[in-house]
C-alpha cells in the first residue's frame, strides 16, 4: 500500500493528521506493508522571507477576527492533545518552500518522516521558523541527517524544480486543500482527521484489495 501524505509544515491540521496516521500505523502493525511518501504543498507559497504575523494573516485570508482565532486555537490544542501533539504560542507564518526542498532530499535519505516531525515540532510547539536555515540546519542534524550536505542543499537552491513540480502535479490532480491523504493514487482521505478514521479506511482498503 502507498501512501501520498500531502501537507505543508505551517498547517496545523497536518501536524494533527500526521500524527493521527502515523499513530494508525503503529497500532496496524505488520497487518500489510505501508509506503509512506510526503509531498510538498504550499498554502502561501508568494509568503515573503520576513513572513507575516499570525493574526493579520488569518483576518486577511480568512475574514478571522481575534475572538474566532483563540477558538479556532483552543480547538487545534485540544485536537492535538487528543493524537499527542503539543500546540504551543505561534504568532507567525513564514515560508516553507525551502523546508519542503529540504524534505525532498531527506526523503531520499529514507529520513523525511523524522525530519517531518522535527519541522512540525519546531513550528507548532516552539513557534519557530521553519525558513530561517539556521533552525533547518538543525533539525536537519535532529533527523539523523548530515547537516554539511543539508547546508549544501539550502544554499544551492537543490531540489527546487522538484517541489514544484510536484507541488504543481498534486494541484492539477486536484488537491486544494491540506492535509490530504491519498491511497494507492485512488482513495483519498482529508483534513486533519482522529486515528480510528485513519485505521478504519486504511484497513477497509487493505480488505478491499485483497478481496479483489
Amino acid at each position: 500500500m502507498r501512501i501520498d501524505f500531502v501537507s505543508d509544515v505551517t498547517c496545523p491540521w497536518c501536524a494533527i493528521g500526521f500524527n493521527a496516521l502515523e499513530t494508525a500505523l503503529e497500532r496496524l502493525g505488520g497487518e500489510f506493508h505501508v509506503e509512506l511518501h510526503l509531498q510538498p504543498f504550499e498554502l502561501n507559497p508568494d509568503m515573503p522571507p520576513e513572513g507575516e504575523d499570525l493574526v493579520g494573516y488569518l483576518a486577511r485570508k480568512y475574514g478571522s477576527s481575534a475572538e474566532e482565532l483563540a477558538q479556532r486555537q483552543a480547538l487545534i490544542r485540544r485536537r492535538g492533545a487528543e493524537v499527542g501533539f503539543t500546540f504551543g504560542p505561534r504568532t507567525h507564518v513564514w515560508n516553507t518552500f525551502d523546508a519542503h526542498r529540504l524534505l525532498h532530499w531527506a526523503g531520499l535519505q529514507g529520513r523525511a518522516r523524522e525530519l517531518k516531525r522535527a519541522l512540525l515540532a519546531a513550528y507548532h510547539t516552539r513557534g519557530e521558523n521553519p525558513g530561517s536555515p539556521e533552525v533547518l540546519l538543525r533539525l536537519a542534524g535532529e533527523a539523523g541527517l548530515d547537516a554539511g550536505r543539508a547546508r549544501e542543499v539550502l544554499e544551492s537552491g537543490e531540489f527546487g524544480a522538484e517541489v514544484r513540480e510536484q507541488e504543481r502535479q498534486w494541484r492539477a490532480l486536484g488537491i486544494h486543500s491540506v492535509p490530504s491523504v491519498i491511497v494507492d493514487g485512488r482513495h483519498l482521505i482529508q483534513g486533519g482527521q482522529p486515528v480510528e478514521v485513519f485505521e478504519s479506511a486504511l484497513r477497509r482498503i487493505a480488505s478491499g484489495q485483497a478481496g479483489g
